[in-house]
């Protein structure tokens, strides 16, 4: 880089157009010449381009109508949720895969957990992890890679399943009405710049406190003080989190029940129950290996947490372990990149949306490796899937979503993707080990090779 600015630095003695690179007066004639303004398709498309949104232009009408939302088989989910203008998907997902067992249990219908509750320690423990990051690489310099990585992602809303099931089995689970909503567990991107640049000041202060050879004692001290400024904050924004709660609730004949007291865990323990460690996170990453065990390193949100770690395996192979789950009424957390060919209005998600190559005359051609590759494509949100559909050969057709975006959302709040969309664009599900084959299961004693967090797969996750 040095000796190319030092090159063009000479630029006025021999001209722009001499430099090699540049865009010289042929070059610039010559693809004009290609272009061709003159051409009927050319005039057509632009002058439908500088009038219209591109995304209406590039609609695929003969997929418009002919959508079909049903489906063979399907969990029994009811009530849709709404993350609003928060990263949360993965903790609602995490949630709503858990939340038809409930609904089972009591006949209830409206029943939903406090995503709230679970935020809050999410990002209380998310700034201990990131404090005890920044300790544990106070003596590497400033712009070393892993502290650069650190402070850029101080604090953030992102997650998978990892992340949930460590925070159920520390901290439990509460209802909704246990602790609501608020306007910044809702509207999340201020409470987050705020406490992300009070962190980013407090990561200065240790590592000072650690360069004057402050004892362990001390510095930890100065961590607890710093925790107590982030919880104080949290709670102002979010509320405090409860330690025990009074919850009754109608029951399947409308029956209202008796008050009772709970702590979170054992709310947790009596209406969800499930094993935790029984769920396996599969994923289709092409650019590694398959049939390996990978964890991704700072990819937690405890310092005493379990770090991601995934079998990485076919989208083929995948989908006959969602199959499966699915038809013993059991949902799944799912996430993909879900921008990718979305039609939002009706709720659809297929290849053939979108046509932008016959609009432009330009082909796009790169496959999902590629795309993981150049940062092009990677797992965006998390939704729970919860139905497929066969064709007459029981060979499977589509996939239902539930998703966290509202009722007004897709179709109902729910996403229809079709079997192709889901090989392309799928990144990991989340099963019961039951659903799993022994074989499968056995990569899970592998020793997992360590990915670092800047990969390119995991980045779109923060």
């Amino acid at each position: 880089m040095k000796n190319i600015l030092i090159f063009l630095a000479f630029y006025p003695l021999i001209g722009f157009s001499q430099i090699p690179g540049s865009i010289t007066p042929e070059k610039l004639e010559k693809i004009r010449k290609n272009f061709n303004s003159s051409d009927p398709v050319i005039k057509a498309a632009t002058n439908a381009a500088t009038e219209n949104n591109l995304k209406k232009l590039t609609l695929n009408r003969q997929n418009v109508g002919k959508i079909d939302h049903n489906f063979k088989y399907k969990v029994s989910v009811k009530g849709i949720t709404d993350q609003k203008n928060s990263g949360r998907c993965w903790m609602f997902t995490s949630l709503n895969v858990m939340r038809p067992k409930v609904i089972a249990k009591i006949g209830s219908d409206n029943f939903e957990f406090s995503t709230n509750y679970l935020y809050f320690w999410d990002q209380f423990e998310k700034a201990n992890l990131f404090l005890e990051g920044i300790i544990s690489t106070a003596n590497l310099p400033v712009d070393d890679r892993t502290v650069v990585w650190l402070m850029d992602n101080a604090l953030g809303d992102g997650g998978v399943w990892n992340l949930f099931a460590d925070l159920v089995e520390k901290y439990g689970i509460i209802p909704k009405s246990a602790m609501q909503e608020t306007e910044n567990s809702e509207n999340t991107d201020l409470m987050q710049k705020i406490i992300r640049s009070k962190l980013r000041e407090d990561a200065l202060v240790l590592r000072e406190f650690i360069y004057k050879k402050s004892d362990k004692p001390a510095i930890d001290e100065k961590k607890l003080q710093m925790l107590g400024e982030v919880y104080k904050m949290l709670a102002i924004c979010l509320g405090e989190p409860p330690t025990k709660f009074q919850w009754r609730y109608n029951d399947k004949d409308n029956k209202l029940t008796e008050y009772k007291e709970y702590t979170p865990k054992s709310f947790y323990d009596e209406y969800v129950g499930v094993k935790l460690s029984d769920y396996v996170l599969l994923m289709d990453d092409p650019t590694h290996d398959y049939n390996k065990l990978y964890e991704i390193e700072y990819d937690r949100n405890m310092f005493e947490g379990t770090n991601w770690k995934f079998i990485n395996l076919p989208s083929t192979i995948i989908k006959e372990y969602a199959r499966k789950s699915i038809m013993e009424n059991e949902a799944l957390y799912f996430s993909c990149d879900v921008g990718k060919q979305l039609n939002s209005e009706d709720g659809y998600l297929s290849l053939d949306n979108y046509d932008v190559e016959s609009l432009f005359g330009v082909k796009f051609g790169m496959n999902k490796k590629q795309r993981i590759q150049t940062r092009e494509s990677g797992s965006t949100h998390g939704m729970a899937l919860v139905g497929c559909d066969v064709d007459a050969n029981n060979k499977i057709t589509k996939w239902q979503l539930e998703n966290s975006w509202g009722t007004k959302a897709g179709h109902d709040g729910y996403l229809t993707m079709t079997d192709e969309w889901f090989d392309q664009y799928m990144f990991r599900i989340v099963v019961n080990k039951k659903f799993v084959d022994p074989q499968t299961l056995k990569i899970l004693e592998q020793i997992p090779l360590k990915l670092p967090p800047w990969d390119p797969m995991f980045e779109a996750d923060k």
